[in-house]
């Protein structure tokens, strides 16, 4: 079965938010369009504790998107976004939650960032998406959404890992660095991943 996984459509990644990713907005029609073809849908959303460690503001003197060693990861630091229970953590107004059957949230460890929808990014903690899918007898997936070059690769290349067949729909994935992506999406081709307008 082939399910729909859509990655982090959330206010703050949109235009206007504290990490808007450039035209963020325009892959909502596209994913709602698209989503009641499929019978399992999922989505993951960001889900961050105030003052996770991730965020520059927690580190004095630091900006964002300088990188540091944070116990033993490497780790960019980023403008505090997707803080629970706010606005900017919200799924994007006009995205239609109603075909999706479960979210899985991530980068609750305030000292752990979590771009993979599958785990942590030192790979200590799984969000149980993988054992979600395999119930529900998943073995391909289609992927939309935010960030492309981050939380949509880094999940992209987990699933290809676990042993699922992925596709990318480029129409419906943007990135905050359009040539950082591009370099991505060389490396996902090469492992196998597939790109394809949705």
């Amino acid at each position: 079965m082939k399910a729909l996984l859509l990655i982090d459509i959330q206010n703050d990644f949109l235009p206007g938010g504290a990490l808007a990713v450039p035209e963020g907005d325009a892959i909502v029609p596209v994913v709602n369009r698209i989503s009641g073809d499929y019978s399992v849908v999922a989505a993951t959303q960001d889900w961050h504790p105030p003052g996770h460690l991730s965020f520059a503001s927690s580190h004095e003197g630091k900006n964002p998107f300088e990188t540091i060693d944070l116990d033993g990861l490497e780790q960019t630091l980023w403008p505090d976004h997707c803080v629970w229970n706010t606005e900017g953590a919200a799924f994007a107004r006009d995205l239609d939650l109603g075909p999706v059957r479960a979210i899985f949230r991530k980068g609750m460890d305030p000292r752990v960032d979590s771009y993979s929808g599958f785990f942590d990014n030192g790979q200590r903690h799984r969000t149980g998406l993988a054992e979600w899918l395999r119930a529900h007898d998943v073995q391909e997936l289609d992927i939309a959404g935010l960030a492309g070059e981050v939380c949509v690769t880094f999940t992209a290349r987990d699933a290809a890992r676990l042993g699922f067949t992925v596709t990318l729909l480029e129409n419906a994935v943007r990135a905050l660095d359009e040539k950082v992506f591009a370099d991505c999406r060389e490396k996902l081709v090469k492992q196998g991943l597939q790109f394809q307008q949705a």
